[in-house]
């Protein structure tokens, strides 16, 4: 029975809005008795997602895949963000029958796929990958901010929060800053 059902893969991504960081995608087939209590990973507390990040991954078939700093800036956080989701699902090394995407933009694909607007609160296997996703970034921007102190990377992420912005008007930009958005850009500039 399991080998007919179609392969539908949830895929989402973290980190478009930061200043600072790559953008990573995370793509989950999810296992055929599923994963209970999976929701939005922003609705999710802290334990809750790291939880469900270990059950996920010991249960399911999942890929991470992400977008550097670097091809943020040369190709733009749109692009970027494609990228990061195509070398997500290729992550998986299976081709699905179906990708789920949340939000309302589409990769260019060989695959059968759809975007969900909100589809990260209501298919299954979209909350599974967003809980990867955010999971792994978190974990990249908190090793970060060992690397790079006083940005409050290990709150913030590498949004730009008041703390973020005073520190990177005082130090300037760092090798994970995103050149390309604006306040970083801005103070190149000066």
């Amino acid at each position: 029975m399991g080998g007919d059902r179609q392969m539908i893969v949830g895929v989402d991504e973290a980190g478009r809005g930061p200043l600072a960081g790559p953008v990573v995608a995370a793509a989950v087939l999810l296992c055929e008795d599923g994963i209970a209590g999976l929701d939005d990973s922003k609705k999710l507390s802290a334990k809750r997602r790291a939880a469900l990040e270990i059950e996920i991954k010991a249960r399911c078939r999942w890929g991470i895949g992400e977008a550097s700093v670097e091809e943020i800036d040369r190709i733009n956080i749109l692009q970027a963000t494609f990228l990061a989701m195509t070398r997500a699902v290729e992550a998986l090394g299976l081709e699905p029958g179906e990708v789920l995407v949340d939000g309302n933009r589409l990769p260019k694909w060989r695959y059968r796929a759809r975007a969900v607007v909100g589809g990260d609160a209501l298919h299954p296997c979209i909350s599974a990958a967003s809980i990867l996703a955010k999971e792994h970034r978190d974990r990249f921007m908190t090793g970060a901010a060992l690397e790079f102190p006083g940005f409050g990377w290990e709150s913030n992420m590498g949004y730009g929060t008041a703390q973020h912005l005073a520190a990177l008007r005082k130090h300037g930009p760092t090798p994970l800053h995103r050149a390309s958005f604006a306040p970083v850009a801005q103070l190149t500039l000066i």
